[in-house]
């Protein structure tokens, strides 16, 4: 339902709180940062995120291996081979230690960190319990350490309280730590002999990035894996701010299992977007299963999945379901130009398969605009009239033995409303997909347009596919229908996205409004407010509310409904009453005094019988015509406040229709907001009904997100339903109201 708190609200005014009170010094860094900055929202937030300075985690010049063993059979002797077969890579000096060993692979070993031979850049721990390593460390001005260990978080409550004091120890050392319960996944071997730009790859669980990784056998250039873990300390937000400053890196991809801190994963999305550098990203728990078993894994929270994919979509972060979803739709915005149109042809050698295509495109939202006429003629002089080529185009076969193939492939990609040409090749069929395949690959070298091939013979070792199109780095070459569709939809979106952003922290308020004295001498902590006092928080902020009266007696009421003006509607007010209809304490319509009379008495009678301690009673103008709307806060365990606006009334429970957003946003977002819901068209007018005043249905969504940014934890809940949004430049009306203070 609507309206109820997500769970229990971290107190983000301080960052964030974890198991046992400690706080993660990763969230105290960046606190620490924006305050010195003077870079804090309006409740004391950050409005930057903090770039963590990683090159030397990444390239090293000196590395310390705790535990490190080079007897065989052992599991730390394979690690430690790796980690020097990595150093070497990458140009560092390897250090082993370890107390009862002389030396490891030859090289000299230290008896403890302490008596290294010099000061080195990152510690790998290969010990049982990182805890009592971690104060050495730091007396050693260690910049990094990674833990491989396992048995924190994930385990439950008592791992949970391990790792809350592992995170301690560290912020105590003043290192950074990748872990607990990582993996060698920062340390593989990466391609050295692919170029252009690059995919950053961050897994919570490790295995789940090989589908990735294994992209440099298709010739796409990988440069960075962060195998976050448990993330007592570095977490996914710090990488995608360090990746999206890199010069290299094309787009981020990124497996969540969880979010350590929903504020700072959005402010790392920012800065991303603000550089231009896409984010896709699986995030796991779109089910009730599917977040049970990533809490289990991780020991993290995951949100309500409707406000991760809003805050997600605010910021730009293109979410997708599957690792080959994610491996696809990474490797195409990582390499493609931007696009010089988002108009979307499909070219196909079958009738079938380009309509079937087509409605795969255009149902997933992607537009496959009409090709002029007179492109339609060019094309004929090439394809056969019978032939359709208004989009899809059909070519019966494409030529072989001529140059007439490449003639239509240029022609389609000169049309200026077209921006991607995709090419669906269902199966082999030499010579003619032989050579449809090098023409394609032929005209993308000479155009900035973005060709797509889909190869789906399930075989994939024909010539044409191995090194005719996986040869080319300028055709997007995928295996199925779904996954070319998604990738050209986000490649799309994103660059539309990137060209019109403006930060939302930018615009965030960073001084308490004068509504906020206002408000804040109503509100009650710990209390839920009557109606009365809920429509009068709202006024605070400049939301409009009724006329009416609050009476205590059945002459007032008669009073009042004169002031007020008939027809009158009366409630019951008191400060634990929600469901007033249900109880049949409200009263609409009334005309006349003998009627509001009565009708004070029944409402009196109703709550005395019922046990419900009233403030009064309402006495409100009654406001007929428009479209009920609700508009309220909730507080999300990850994210903190969230405004949401949805059909209003009985709708709101029996349709579930609604729109949610993280503040802070602006008035683009508020407007996208509406065009979500399925409801929609009722703000525009149905069955002869003129439209409503939708800038003012905006400006009570903006209203209320400043409420949420300033009242901030104070206020736990609101809930404006209904809000009547009336015609067009007649405004919007708060009829009914339910505040919760914390």
């Amino acid at each position: 339902m609507l309206g109820s708190t997500h769970g229990t609200l971290t107190t983000h005014f301080r960052a964030r709180v974890v198991a046992c009170g400690e706080e993660p010094h990763a969230a105290v860094h960046s606190m620490t940062a924006a305050a010195a900055e003077g870079d804090l929202d309006v409740s004391g937030r950050p409005l930057h995120a903090t770039v963590p300075d990683l090159d030397r985690f990444f390239r090293p010049e000196s590395v310390a291996v705790i535990g490190a063993s080079d007897t065989e059979g052992r599991p730390r002797t394979g690690i430690t081979r790796q980690l020097v077969a990595w150093a070497e890579r990458v140009g560092a000096r390897v250090h082993p230690v370890h107390p009862t060993r002389e030396s490891v692979f030859g090289r000299p070993c230290s008896p403890s960190v302490a008596d290294l031979p010099e000061q080195v850049d990152l510690a790998v721990l290969l010990v049982g319990d990182p805890l009592p390593v971690i104060e050495e460390l730091g007396q050693a001005k260690v910049k990094f350490a990674v833990a491989f260990a396992s048995g924190f978080a994930e385990t439950g409550e008592e791992g949970a309280a391990a790792q809350a004091r592992l995170a301690a120890a560290v912020e105590r050392s003043g290192l950074r730590l990748l872990g607990p319960n990582t993996n060698l996944n920062a340390f593989e071997a990466f391609r050295d002999d692919l170029d252009g730009p690059a995919i950053a790859l961050i897994t919570q669980s490790g295995h789940q990035g090989r589908p990735v990784y294994t992209l440099q056998e298709l010739g796409v250039r990988l440069s960075h894996w962060a195998p976050t873990g448990n993330e007592a300390d570095l977490e996914t937000a710090d990488f995608i701010s360090y990746f999206s400053q890199r010069p290299e890196v094309g787009a981020i991809a990124c497996y969540v299992e969880g979010l350590k801190d929903g504020r700072s994963f959005l402010l790392a999305a920012d800065r991303a977007a603000r550089a231009g550098v896409p984010v896709v990203a699986v995030k796991v728990g779109r089910t009730e299963t599917g977040a049970r078993t990533a809490a289990s894994h991780t020991g993290k929270l995951t949100g309500a999945d409707q406000v991760v994919d809003a805050a997600m979509r605010q910021f730009g972060v293109i979410r997708v379901d599957g690792l080959d979803e994610l491996q696809d739709t990474a490797a195409l915005l990582a390499r493609a130009r931007k696009p010089q149109a988002d108009g979307v042809v499909v070219y196909s050698i079958s009738g079938g398969t380009g309509a079937h295509f087509s409605d795969l495109a255009t149902g997933a939202g992607l537009k496959l605009p009409i090709l002029s006429e007179g492109k339609q003629r060019e094309l004929h002089e090439w394809i056969p009239g019978y032939l359709n080529v208004a989009n899809p185009v059909d070519n019966g076969g494409h030529p072989v033995g001529d140059w007439r193939g490449r003639k239509i492939i240029d022609a389609i990609l000169a049309d200026p409303d077209v921006g991607v040409l995709i090419c669906p090749i269902t199966g082999p069929f030499p010579p003619m997909s032989d050579r449809l395949a090098q023409d394609l690959v032929d005209a993308a070298e000479t155009t900035d347009k973005l060709v797509c091939v889909v190869w789906g013979s399930p075989v994939g070792t024909e010539d044409a596919y191995r090194t005719t199109l996986l040869g080319s780095s300028r055709v997007a070459t995928f295996r199925t229908f779904g996954n070319c569709i998604t990738a050209v939809k986000a490649y799309l979106d994103h660059h539309r996205f990137a060209t019109s952003y403006r930060s939302p922290f930018d615009e965030a308020p960073r001084t308490p409004s004068p509504s906020f004295r206002k408000a804040q001498a109503l509100m009650r902590p710990g209390h839920q407010l009557s109606e009365h006092a809920a429509k009068q928080l709202l006024r605070a902020y400049g939301i409009r509310v009724p006329r009416e009266q609050l009476v205590t007696s059945a002459a007032a009421a008669v009073r009042a409904a004169g002031l007020v003006g008939f027809p009158v509607v009366m409630k019951a007010s008191g400060a634990r009453l929600a469901h007033k209809t249900e109880l049949g304490l409200v009263k609409v319509g009334l005309t006349s005094a003998s009627q509001v009379r009565d009708a004070y008495r029944e409402l009196t009678d109703i709550a005395r019988y019922e046990g419900i301690e009233l403030d009064g009673v309402l006495v409100c103008q009654m406001i007929e015509r428009g479209v009920e709307m609700m508009v309220g806060v909730t507080h999300d365990a990850l994210f903190g406040p969230t405004v949401t606006v949805g059909l209003g009334g009985v709708l709101v429970e029996v349709l579930h229709d609604a729109a949610v957003r993280v503040p802070p946003f602006g008035e683009d977002q508020a407007r996208a907001m509406l065009g979500e819901l399925r409801g929609r068209a009722l703000l525009e007018g149905v069955r002869g009904g003129p439209p409503v005043d939708v800038d003012a249905l905006v400006e009570v969504v903006l209203r209320v997100q400043r409420m949420a940014l300033e009242l901030g934890d104070d206020l736990a809940e609101l809930d404006i339903n209904p809000l009547m949004v009336l015609g067009r430049g007649q405004g919007a009306v708060a009829l009914d109201a339910l505040a919760v203070c914390r």
